[in-house]
């Protein structure tokens, strides 16, 4: 976890979401949290494991955190959790016992990520080419005997006009996004991105029964990704400002003033299954989306049951082979079937293998 004592960026526990809350970090994953006093976490929302340490709410104790400005609420329903929990389960082979749709919804901790929200006023000097889409019309010339011959039409062809420009730029951007975590980029990668176009207002009432982790990157990190983004942002301006369609090769030597940062809280669930060992797996639901990540692990203990009724029917199949063939004494003609059913039951058994060899290769990977 990262600990660094910056003193314009630290706020006490009450300054961030009021005096309701207590902070936890992870031994083993360390994940750090804020959660509500009346909420009894015994287990770490991420990892499932039992190693919570209380962390001192002292400034000098926490992590560098701000007070949140915007909150991006849940916006599934619990089918649409079902479902995405259900296709977890299905694209896993021999599926440990444990993974099922319902039993997983009702193991889910709504759980917010942070993402840093900065502000700032930008003075500029930029320059880029801008491009204004037009049309040339010609005219192409083809022979259709069930035309009558030769045949012109007209062709409408799309182009971009490009032209230099360059300019001053004095603007404030307001709540820029900027990764909290360092892990952040990991994340959402695998968990898709959120529309940050539903966010809201935060309000304390829509966390209430939720448990908050508390960001691990120093704004000072942070803003190598944020200024990115208000370039980005600067640049669309500077296309509008010119009624241009298109702008390239934008550059700007830029200023940042009355930097101001807060937090977004992004929505996601943890759940977790148990494996053949009764080991917690954790997984991860984007609370927007529904997409679901997580380590799949197949079942070796449903394998070999699988690979044990196979083998029990190669084996009473090799049996009444047997049967047959020995009536062969007595009726010659059975010999060939009897053959045959041995040779079809030495094959089911040698398919015995397949369940045990499809869950080693698909953990393998894993």
């Amino acid at each position: 976890m990262n600990n660094e004592k910056i003193q314009d960026a630290q706020y006490n526990l009450t300054a961030f979401l009021g005096d309701n809350y207590q902070a936890f970090i992870c031994e083993f994953c360390d994940w750090s949290y804020l959660v509500p006093k009346k909420y009894n976490l015994s287990h770490c929302p991420n990892c499932f494991a039992s190693g919570l340490e209380n962390i001192d709410q002292e400034i000098s104790e926490l992590p560098v955190i701000r007070s949140p400005e915007l909150i991006l609420p849940y916006q599934l329903t619990q089918t649409q959790i079902e479902l995405s929990l259900e296709d977890f389960g299905k694209k896993i082979p021999f599926p440990p016992s444990d993974i099922n749709a319902q039993r997983l919804y009702e193991r889910l901790r709504a759980l917010y990520l942070p993402m840093w929200l900065v502000d700032a006023d930008v003075q500029a000097n930029w320059n880029a080419e801008v491009g204004f889409n037009y049309q040339v019309i010609s005219h192409q010339a083809r022979y259709d005997d069930n035309q009558g011959g030769w045949s012109s039409r007209e062709v409408k062809e799309g182009r971009i006009r490009w032209e230099p420009r360059l300019g001053t730029l004095t603007r404030s951007y307001q709540n820029i996004p900027a990764p909290a975590l360092e892990e952040y980029f990991d994340l959402e990668k695998k968990l898709g991105e959120f529309d940050l176009q539903f966010s809201k207002p935060f309000q304390s009432g829509l966390i209430k029964d939720c448990v908050v982790r508390i960001p691990n990157r120093a704004t000072q990190d942070a803003w190598i990704d944020a200024q990115p983004a208000f370039q980005a942002t600067a640049s669309e301006e500077c296309r509008q400002a010119a009624s241009a369609d298109h702008i390239r090769q934008f550059s700007w030597q830029a200023s940042f003033l009355n930097q101001n940062w807060t937090l977004l809280l992004l929505p996601i669930y943890s759940a977790f299954y148990l494996d053949d060992d009764q080991k917690p797996i954790s997984i991860l639901i984007n609370g927007q989306n529904g997409k679901v990540i997580g380590t799949k692990r197949a079942s070796m203990k449903r394998a070999q049951q699988t690979s044990m009724i196979i083998l029990g029917v190669g084996v009473v199949l090799f049996l009444l082979s047997l049967i047959v063939a020995a009536i062969s004494i007595l009726f010659p003609p059975t010999l060939l079937i009897g053959v045959i059913g041995i040779v079809i039951a030495l094959l089911v058994a040698a398919a015995a293998t397949l369940p045990l060899l499809t869950v080693w290769w698909f953990n393998k990977h894993q």
